[in-house]
Order: structure tokens, then sequence, then C-alpha cells
């Protein structure tokens, strides 16, 4: 059921948006590979959904192009552009039956022999048998599935996602992630989806593109972006991170030195993104161990030491806070094998990390940027 005539890749070239003083888009370009599953990832207001709305036709540029392999659609009509829409609200008709709801785009097109097309979708999205129910008497799992269904059945060049599994309950919603991967990889055409969710954009997305005040700030695959951000924003934004402010000092050997409060560390320099300079050092909850004040840490590990503040029983971890002499909270996840030592609050403790896990960021580029969390004040200390 691919795509039979190629469409070529979806490029967004020097893209932008205004809204009078505001602008919303701020000089975007980008390549989005034919048949990839390519998301957008923002907070509200970065501009996600206004370029969402360019390439649909919603919202006309300021500037730049909308290139679909090289043609350019910016300034066509909505209708006449080979791209289709689903919303979060889905947009059912609900005084048409399933069967009649996926059919009306052919209808609309004066398609009159349509019954195994649209047999062909709703088995592609398991509704086989849902053809004469109406859409109040489907779950809303189901309905996202008819919208799609409808939106894929005229064949689109580009499937444009606008944060289409926000109203479903978590455990449908992560149901509905793999079903959506599944769907693209059969169709195999272009998904372009945006959301405010990192596990949605990481579960399902081969390239991801974290957005923040109209401009990319990290293009890649999920594991690179998540195990190596480009910027503190990134590395707060999608997961979590733990950053300490510190300096460079210079280098040893393949490794670039730290300096942070007094004390040293080192991180691989492949795994730097400056090499001079203030800096973050950063780690990854997961990817720190806690031990008792009294145990010795593995050799080559590097460690700070505390309190712990706060532990948070999750299931599958349980999440510390763990207070340094100089007030900074790392956070740490210990998952809940069985084997760990539980800690108590108020209880002294050793977090420690192997230095290839860590990252380093440059500090410059952020101390002026309100959005990114900084991490090296004290955290609820006057509590």
């Amino acid at each position: 059921m691919a795509q039979e005539t190629p469409a070529g890749d979806l490029r967004l070239a020097n893209l932008t948006k205004t809204f009078g003083a505001f602008t919303a888009v701020d000089d975007l370009s980008l390549t989005i590979g034919q048949g990839t599953f390519f998301a957008l990832l923002g907070a509200s207001g970065c501009g996600k959904t206004t370029t969402l709305r360019m390439i649909a036709g919603l919202e006309e540029p300021t500037s730049g192009q909308v290139l679909l392999g090289d043609r350019d659609i910016a300034r066509l009509r909505p209708y006449k552009r080979p791209v289709n829409t689903v919303f979060q609200s889905y947009a059912l008709f609900p005084h048409l039956d399933i069967f009649e709801n996926v059919a009306f785009g052919l209808r609309r097109r004066g398609i009159r022999s349509v019954d195994q097309q649209v047999r062909q979708m709703l088995s592609l999205v398991q509704l086989d048998g849902y053809e004469r129910r109406r859409p109040t008497q489907l779950s809303g799992g189901q309905q996202q599935r008819v919208a799609l269904a409808r939106a894929l059945i005229n064949h689109p060049q580009v499937l444009l996602l606008d944060e289409p599994l926000g109203a479903l309950d978590l455990k449908l919603r992560r149901q509905m992630q793999i079903e959506l991967k599944r769907i693209q990889t059969e169709v195999g055409i272009t998904f372009v989806h945006v959301t405010h969710d990192q596990e949605e954009a990481m579960t399902m997305a081969d390239t991801v593109a974290v957005m923040n005040a109209g401009r990319i700030e990290q293009l890649g695959a999920p594991a690179d972006i998540y195990e190596f951000p480009a910027t503190a924003f990134v590395a707060n934004f999608l997961g979590q991170s733990n950053l300490i402010a510190g300096d460079v000092f210079g280098s040893n050997g393949s490794d670039t030195m730290v300096t942070a409060h007094g004390a040293r560390f080192s991180v691989p320099s492949a795994r730097a993104r400056t090499d001079r300079g203030p800096v973050y050092l950063g780690i990854r909850p997961e990817k720190l161990q806690l031990a008792g004040a009294a145990v010795q840490v593995p050799a080559g590990s590097q460690h700070l030491d505390g309190t712990i503040t706060d532990a948070s029983y999750v299931g599958v971890s349980t999440q510390y806070l763990l207070r340094t002499g100089w007030g900074t909270e790392l956070s740490i996840f210990v998952a809940n094998s069985g084997a760990q030592q539980r800690f108590a609050v108020g209880e002294r403790a050793v977090a420690y990390w192997d230095p290839r896990h860590a990252f380093l960021l440059s500090r410059r580029a952020d101390e002026n940027d309100r959005t990114t969390p900084v991490l090296d004040e004290p955290v609820g200390a006057s509590s």
C-alpha cells in the first residue's frame, strides 16, 4: 500500500512566520526524508504547530519555501496539496457511519467504487466489522484510527499529525504509539508528527527535531539526541538531566578536564560540545549509582557525596534527590531490581558514575536563556 509515485523529500527552506512583532517560526530550514516518521518536539509556543500549519496550507509563510521534491507548494491552497492532516479532535462526522466517514474524501473526488479501498483501510487500522457503527459508538482510540484511515485513503504524500494522541488516556496512548508506527511502516509515506510529549517522539520517530523559540535546537535520531544533547535546553526537555556548572581547565589525553565547586572531573573529549570556558557537566539520572557513605566507589568512577532529601517509589524505579555540600540537588533513578540498598531521607550517601556516560555542554550559550533549567542554584533551600 506504499505510495506508487515517488514524493521526494519534504524540505522547509528559510521558512519564517511572523504575527505582528512576534516571530513564531524563525528562518527554519530542514529536510524530512521521504518515507520517514519525523517528529517536531517542543513546548507550547515554540512554533511547531505553526510550522505544521504552513506545511498543510492553513497558514501562509511570511517568507520561505515548502518544497515537496522539487515543487514549491507554499502558495498552493490546502486542498491542492498532496498532504492530509489528522488533528487531536479527530473531526469525524457524527451523522455518518464509519464506512462513510472513511469514504468521504473519495466520494468528494467523484470516485464511485469505494468499497474495496474503504475495507482495505479499515483492515489496516484494525477496524474490520465496524463499518456501520457511528463515531459515538467507538472509543477514543477507535475514533483516532478512523481519522487515520480517512486521511490515508486519499494516498497523501505527507501525513501531518497534530498532537493526535493528546486526548487519549496513558495506556491507550501507548498502544496507539505502537499502532501509528506500524501503520507508517506499512503505508510507507512520510509522517510528520507534532507533539510536546517526549515519550511519543522517542517511541515513534526515526528523526526528532527539538524546537525552541521558533528554531531547531537539535535534530537527529532519538537515541543520539538523548545520549548526547547539544544544549542545556535539549538536555532537560528530552528527558531529565543533572547539570553541574563548572569550567574547563585543560585536557588529559582523550579527556576534557573540568573543575566545579573545588572538585575535579573528566569527560571524554568525544562527549564534549566545547573544550574551553564555562560549561555544564551533565549526567542523566539513570546513569548515576547510589551507595552508602562508607562504601568504596568502583575504580575509575567519579562521585559526589551528599544527603538524601527525597525518595519517591514509582514502581520500576525509586527516584532520589541527593543534596551536595554546595546546595545542588542531583536526581538519581535506581531500578527496583530487589538487589539495591534503600535509602531514607536524611541519610548520607554517594552518587557515582562512569565518566563515559557524562557529557559536556557550553554554558555561555545559555546564560541569557531563561527557559533553560539551571541546576547550579540550591534547589528547595527555603524548605
